[in-house]
């Protein structure tokens, strides 16, 4: 992408066909409610443009045949879209960026305001020209509603215009490549009634899962200063389209305004009688376009004053920073409860199906420490799938709750039992679904959202439930080897993803993956102090049913010190059982024949060859451990496990798992950056710098398009506050330890610790904590060696000692 005008503008000039897919996810506006892709007013899906419109939770299943085989599958729908604008001169072709009379094409997104804007300049061959320019959002202040404004400037001739404003019903998911082989058809034919003069509404059902989401649009055509400009008018009931037909005379120099306003409702929505009286009723309360942007720009500015991470302006990080953080904010539910949860690739495309994978872990994070009432309300998601987690680990034979790898609708797993190579146009057993590691991380968000807020409530009434059966089904899945009174945990998944089995046994997964024994090892005794703090009582002060006897959790805390681990000859740590008896790879012929080889699993098994026989990583695994836990914690695990961690197998085990990784997940370089941030600071930035840019540089080769990568979005805001601000929150105290690097001398954020806001600002030399004055309890910090306790109001400023 070009250079921005300032770090608070993302923005982009001409029209390149090539570029679009990645730019309409780049410009997308959401607001945790719905999302809307950041497409041309009147473009339709045709292999450059993808208009989209996303609804958090909104899922629906189809059956596909390939071959002979039916694959169901469950996909984030594309609902109606409600921006279709056709505006054209008469007799003329409607004015759109293909048009051969375009001569100026700018977008631009206000980061900061949530407000996309598209300017175009057209001339005709006799010289005639027009300015269309659209201002649109998607409302913060009320999730239901978003608008657009459009302007049409008649440069230099008179004569009338027809604008086509409607919303698109002929809309199918066909945005993600490797689903074009799929039944992309998930609705029923709709249902659409002109109410009044200016506005239409519009119903469609998904055609299994029967939500109904409904739209009501009102278009109103006004001079400059908002009076109403004479028009014809009617309405449009033709190839999916629902809406006007209006008809407008203009002079040489006249300007007219179309404003569009738009209410959403779906049939998971609480407080409704149906989705159509109460989009309806929404629109009729809904003001005009300048008063709702008021609101939604207010909106925004309480979320940056929480989530903004002051860059120096100077500093080429800041654009994308605030990118990051815009794109996150955007995919949450900021001001409405839902029954959603985050899915990797935001509300901004169809990759991954919409689903919900780990990427969470690397979301929470920045939500939890500035507003934790967020993280609680997506682990809400988590937990109302708690009884799905039973019954999957019931079926699979074992107590206790297993998460799956991927979720959508009801918390079933939606991994795909194949996976569809690009590389050769062919479909490959996909055993994702072995990677059980995924309620791991469900266990470790919630002790650290407690962590953060000590939420006794949520911890009684939600968390621990899950914390307990987590640990119950990996006490489960871990047999016992009496002879050595080690416990082993076979037939799964590290993060890694490119090792499902050992060579010759495709689909049976690993033994003793380290980073799931040692998480195994710490959310069974986090378990087991959960359920200390609470003595065994629920959130009603009564024997919770699910609460483990005493004789089980006496089985855990053995199985908590006696999970074994790997090393190889060399003492470094294995990535499970076997890994250092696979052949090398040979990176640089590789390199050399496909330049990306991010995806190996997808070039080998086009080749006849598997990821199998080989050390080789995708992303972080052995390393993630570095990333969740600080290397007192992890020391820690160790040795509970009985085992050593010195610091210098540390760095080579570091050094030995970072030559081997593809960076096949753009998690990778998340993970890899937060390693490597006190031993090698300077590839830790490149990392991060790289990381940071993913999207905005399309880096994985074109997947953009299908949606942002949300984890890695977080991530990287993230890293800015826990890794190089040394941010951590543990046993009740909350410890700063920064290390910026060169490139970053300053950085402010605020948090959210016990209830408190604090503003911290850090730099190469000093770190100031200001606590906000309130009523809120005092707090214990540890900066740079010195503990105090802090009251609201009070503010602390510590000197940084010499970093080396």
């Amino acid at each position: 992408m070009p250079p921005a005008p300032d770090a608070w503008t993302l923005s982009s000039q001409g029209f390149n066909p090539a570029e679009e897919g990645q730019r309409e996810t780049l410009y997308t506006l959401a607001n945790g409610y719905w999302g809307t892709r950041g497409s041309q007013p009147g473009s339709t899906s045709d292999g450059v443009h993808c208009p989209g419109t996303y609804f958090a939770g909104v899922y629906n299943r189809r059956t596909t045949i390939l071959g002979t085989t039916p694959m169901e599958s469950e996909h984030m729908v594309n609902a109606p879209d409600w921006t279709y604008l056709g505006i054209a001169r008469q007799g003329q072709e409607v004015f759109a960026p293909s048009s051969p009379l375009l001569r100026e094409h700018a977008q631009s997104l206000d980061l900061r305001r949530g407000i996309l804007a598209i300017d175009d300049h057209y001339a005709d061959d006799g010289g005639r020209t027009t300015v269309v320019s659209s201002h649109r959002f998607q409302s913060q202040s009320d999730p239901h509603l978003a608008a657009m404004k459009t302007t049409v400037v008649a440069g230099n001739w008179d004569g009338s215009i027809t604008i086509v404003s409607a919303i698109n019903t002929s809309v199918t998911n066909g945005n993600a490549a490797d689903d074009s082989m799929l039944d992309e058809r998930h609705f029923l034919p709709p249902a659409a009634a002109q109410i009044g003069e200016d506005t239409v509404a519009v119903d469609v059902q998904t055609n299994q899962s029967g939500l109904t989401i409904a739209l009501a649009a009102r278009t109103r055509i006004l001079d400059p200063a908002g009076a109403p400009v004479p028009h014809t008018s009617s309405f449009v009931n033709s190839g999916g389209l629902f809406g006007h037909e209006i008809t407008v005379v203009l002079a040489a120099g006249e300007a007219i305004t179309i404003e569009k306003t738009v209410s959403a409702t779906t049939s998971r929505d609480h407080a409704i009688s149906t989705p159509r009286l109460d989009a309806t009723a929404r629109l009729a309360l809904a003001p005009g376009f300048d008063a709702l942007l008021n609101r939604h720009v207010a909106a925004w500015a309480a979320l940056w004053a929480r989530f903004a991470v002051e860059l120096p302006e100077a500093s080429p990080a800041a654009l994308a920073m605030n990118v990051n953080t815009f794109h996150v904010l955007a995919s949450v539910p900021n001001s409405i409860e839902l029954d959603a949860g985050v899915p990797a690739r935001g509300l901004h495309g169809e990759g991954y199906r919409g689903h919900i994978f780990w990427d969470e872990l690397f979301v929470y994070p920045m939500l939890t420490l500035r507003r934790p009432e967020l993280t609680r309300q997506l682990l809400m998601y988590r937990y109302r799938r708690l009884d799905q987690a039973r019954a999957a680990a019931s079926a699979a034979g074992f107590s206790g709750a297993m998460y799956p790898w991927q979720s959508g609708s009801s918390g079933r797993d939606e991994t795909p039992a194949q996976l569809f190579n690009t590389l050769d146009g062919s479909w490959m057993p996909d055993h994702s679904h072995l990677q059980v590691h995924v309620g791991l991380a469900v266990a470790y968000s919630v002790w650290q959202y407690y962590q953060v807020t000590a939420d006794r409530g949520f911890l009684a009434r939600y968390g621990a439930q899950m914390l307990v059966e987590v640990a119950r089904f990996f006490a489960g899945i871990a047999t016992h080897d009496a002879a050595a009174d080690r416990f082993d945990i076979s037939g799964v998944m590290g993060p890694d993803e490119f090792h499902d089995a050992y060579p010759g046994s495709p689909g049976l997964g690993i033994r003793n993956n380290s980073y799931t024994n040692v998480l195994a090892s710490w959310v069974l005794a986090r378990a087991a102090e959960a359920m200390e703090i609470l003595g065994g009582l629920d959130v009603h002060e009564r024997p919770a049913p699910w609460a483990p006897p005493p004789a089980e959790l006496q089985e855990w805390d053995h199985i908590s010190r006696r999970l074994r681990l790997h090393f190889h000859a060399d003492g470094i740590i294995s990535q499970f059982d076997g890994y250092e008896a696979l052949a090398e790879f040979n990176w640089d012929a590789y390199r050399s024949k496909y330049g990306n080889v991010g995806r190996l699993d997808l070039i080998l098994q086009a080749e006849g060859d598997s990821t199998n026989h080989y050390q080789i990583s995708k992303q972080a695994d052995v390393l993630m451990l570095f990333y969740l836990f600080s290397a007192e914690e992890l020391r820690a695990i160790f040795e509970r496990l009985g085992y050593a961690l010195p610091a210098e197998l540390v760095q080579r085990t570091v050094s030995y798992f970072l030559a081997r990784t593809s960076h096949g997940s753009t998690l990778s370089r998340v993970a890899h950056s937060w390693v490597l941030a006190r031993s090698d600071r300077e590839q830790s930035w490149s990392l991060f710098s790289q990381a940071l840019e993913c999207d905005l540089s399309d880096t994985q080769g074109g997947t953009t398009r299908e949606g942002v990568h949300l984890g890695a979005m977080a991530g990287t805001v993230d890293m800015a506050i826990r890794c190089y601000g040394g941010v951590e929150t543990r046993q009740g105290e909350l410890l700063i330890h920064p290390l910026l690097p060169t490139e970053l001398p300053r950085v402010a954020f605020q948090l959210s610790y016990r209830g408190q806001p604090i503003d911290v600002e850090l730099t190469h030399h000093l770190a100031v904590l200001r606590l906000r004055p309130g009523t809120m309890a005092p707090i214990r910090v540890h900066v740079e060696g010195i503990r105090k306790t802090l009251h609201p109001g009070d503010v602390l400023k510590v000197a940084l000692r010499q970093r080396p």
